[in-house]
C-alpha cells in the first residue's frame, strides 16, 4: 500500500493534533510512532481517552477545528462519531484514535503496535 503525498509535515501534524486533544482536556495521550515499522499504515497513531461520549465527540471537534485552523488540514475519512464510543480521524499520514475510557483497555492499540517508539503525554489540569 503507497501512502498519500505528504502536503504537510506528519511530525507537525501530529503535534498540532495533540494541541487539539489538550484544548478539550484529553486523558492519557499517546503517540505511537510507526515510521520505522515496515508493513505499517500510516507515519503516527495518536491515541487519547475522554471521560464520557460528550468528551469524546468534543475532543474530535477540538482536534478537526485546531488542525484546520493551524494547518489547513482536514480528515480525510471520519468513523465512530454516531456513538462516539471510539471515533477514528483519518488524516493518511497520521491516524488519530479518541476513546471512551472504558473501550481503550479493550482495543489495546498501544500493545498492538509495541514495536513502535511511544510517547505519553502529560495530562494538562
Amino acid at each position: 500500500m503507497l501512502k498519500a503525498k505528504k502536503d504537510v509535515d506528519s511530525k507537525k501534524l501530529c503535534d498540532a493534533i495533540v494541541e487539539g486533544m489538550q484544548e478539550n482536556k484529553a486523558k492519557n495521550i499517546t503517540v505511537l510512532d510507526l515510521r520505522e515499522i515496515g508493513n505499517a499504515v500510516c507515519d503516527f497513531f495518536v491515541i487519547c481517552s475522554g471521560e464520557s461520549s460528550t468528551q469524546v465527540e468534543g475532543v474530535s471537534s477540538s482536534v478537526m477545528r485546531h488542525t484546520r485552523k493551524v494547518l489547513k488540514e482536514k480528515p480525510w475519512h471520519i468513523e465512530g462519531k454516531n456513538n462516539a464510543e471510539w471515533v477514528l480521524l483519518d488524516y493518511v499520514n497520521v491516524v488519530v484514535h479518541i476513546f471512551y475510557k472504558d473501550a481503550r483497555p479493550f482495543y489495546d492499540l498501544e500493545d498492538l503496535w509495541a514495536d513502535a517508539k511511544r510517547t505519553d503525554i502529560p495530562d494538562l489540569n
